[in-house]
């Protein structure tokens, strides 16, 4: 097998090398304690197929991933599938509740910008989440029919085609996490812990990137060699808002300045059509432009911009 770990490698030489290998093995079901077992030995222990493992592995720790099609050769896609499942929980249920309480910890609650701040932390753990009950509920079904011997008339290229963009969708949201605690929360008593917090929130991006990555380079490789050889059974239905990502560009006119100072009041793109005396059309295009020349999508991320560029007062904020 190509890559820097093999099977015959203690173990503890994996872990003590790279420290995200913590968070890899736990998502195998691999508990520490292995003692001087090599990799095989502990893989075989628990259960886990060794080959799928040190593919995870030299995946993550090689980043040129120039022997892609040799590494899909040796995963077996039933403990690929549970890795990704359990990678899910652990995004879900704990390390993003984990990082939202060290945020409460650290900013000052009492704070109207803190609070747009924890708003725009809940806007993007609630789109992560959605990326992933969307695979939970779509994508996982339907590999696991394939695994089955069993193929609808849509492919995987159909059921993810509403899901295409999201994973940049997603990252583009954190940047814009980061820089708003970066540029615009003020330091306070409690900067230690915020500086703590964002390294976390730092380390789960690389984290999260890498997952999105192993599921576009490795897994749905997996799954369309499975899909040639599986027979055609009724398809799978599921659909998903697209996003897309374009550049920013230009300066705001007086007119987006206007629509930004709405949209941190609180206001829809109904009432804000009717406060300008627009189309609904034009203020849903006016909001696009604004978020590709700030790179700002999210309301909470434009309701902070929009106070402290002095387009509306911290009274007049809706929360």
């Amino acid at each position: 097998m190509t890559g820097r770990y093999h099977e015959t490698d203690p173990m503890s030489d994996v872990i003590s090398d790279d420290y995200r290998m913590l968070q890899m093995i736990s998502r195998f079901g691999i508990t520490l304690g292995f003692g001087d077992k090599t990799v095989a030995e502990t893989c075989k222990s628990v259960g886990v197929d060794a080959p799928t493992f040190l593919t995870v592995v030299n995946f993550l720790t090689d980043t040129n991933h120039a022997h892609i099609s040799e590494m899909v050769e040796h995963i077996d896609l039933p403990t690929m599938l549970r890795y990704l499942k359990n990678s899910h929980t652990y995004f879900i249920d704990y390390r993003l509740p984990a990082i939202r309480r060290k945020l409460i910890q650290a900013i000052d609650m009492r704070s109207q910008i803190a609070m747009l701040i924890l708003k725009f932390y809940d806007e993007y753990m609630a789109e992560v989440t959605r990326h992933m009950q969307y695979e939970n509920i779509h994508v996982h079904p339907y590999v696991e029919q394939l695994l089955e011997g069993h193929r609808g008339e849509q492919s995987l290229s159909d059921i993810t085609i509403q899901h295409e963009g999201s994973h940049s969708s997603i990252d583009r949201s954190l940047t814009e996490l980061k820089n708003i605690i970066i540029k615009y929360y003020p330091s306070d008593q409690n900067a230690a812990l915020l500086s703590d917090a964002l390294m976390d929130i730092y380390m789960m991006e690389e984290d999260f990137l890498n997952h999105c990555h192993m599921e576009d380079m490795l897994f749905s490789q997996c799954v369309r060699l499975l899909e040639k050889t599986a027979p055609l059974n009724p398809p799978i239905r599921g659909e998903e808002p697209t996003t897309t990502n374009e550049e920013p560009e230009g300066m705001l006119s007086e007119r987006e300045r206007e629509v930004i100072r709405l949209v941190a009041m609180g206001l829809s793109n109904k009432e804000i059509a009717e406060r300008m005396f627009i189309a609904v059309n034009t203020v849903m295009t006016h909001r696009r432009n604004i978020s590709r020349k700030l790179d700002i999508h999210a309301t909470a991320g434009l309701t902070i911009y929009a106070i402290v560029n002095g387009i509306i007062s911290v009274e007049d904020v809706q929360l």
